[in-house]
């Protein structure tokens, strides 16, 4: 079943003017520092970052709260699988919010897709309740 869901368009001429003007003061505030590493391996560094911003704007979205009620920036962590495939780990107040929300008996998971096509980058998140134990592929 479908918890939740959400989307977010950045814009990454605001993420690039961001970063220059608050530098890494920004950058440890928002992203953990595997996002970091990730933005900053890549070539287009901005855009890499301004699409982690849009996917913890949409999981905020997803898990109904947006950015506050306990919830953090640096508690929703973008990853990539070795296949490149996006995903999201909740820490803190986040990972709360999401067991509050979760039916006993099932595990929540957080599906994510990312996009850039300059000046734009965009996040959707969907988050799906699953029996434990269900091996399906949803």
């Amino acid at each position: 079943m479908i918890l939740g869901i959400g989307s977010d368009l950045a814009n990454i001429e605001r993420i690039e003017a961001t970063i220059a003007r608050f530098g890494d003061r920004f950058l440890q505030r928002v992203f953990a520092e595997v996002e970091r590493d990730k933005a900053d391996s890549r070539r287009e560094r901005v855009a890499t970052y301004a699409k982690r911003w849009a996917a913890k704007e949409a999981c905020s979205k997803a898990l109904g709260t947006g950015l506050r009620m306990g919830i953090a920036w640096n508690e929703m962590v973008v990853r990539n699988l070795r296949s490149g495939q996006p995903t999201m780990q909740v820490f803190g107040g986040a990972a709360d919010r999401l067991a509050r929300m979760t039916p006993a008996g099932h595990e929540a998971l957080i599906h994510v897709t990312l996009t850039d096509d300059h000046p734009w980058a965009q996040a959707f998140v969907v988050i799906e309740a699953r029996l434990k134990g269900d091996t399906h592929a949803s």
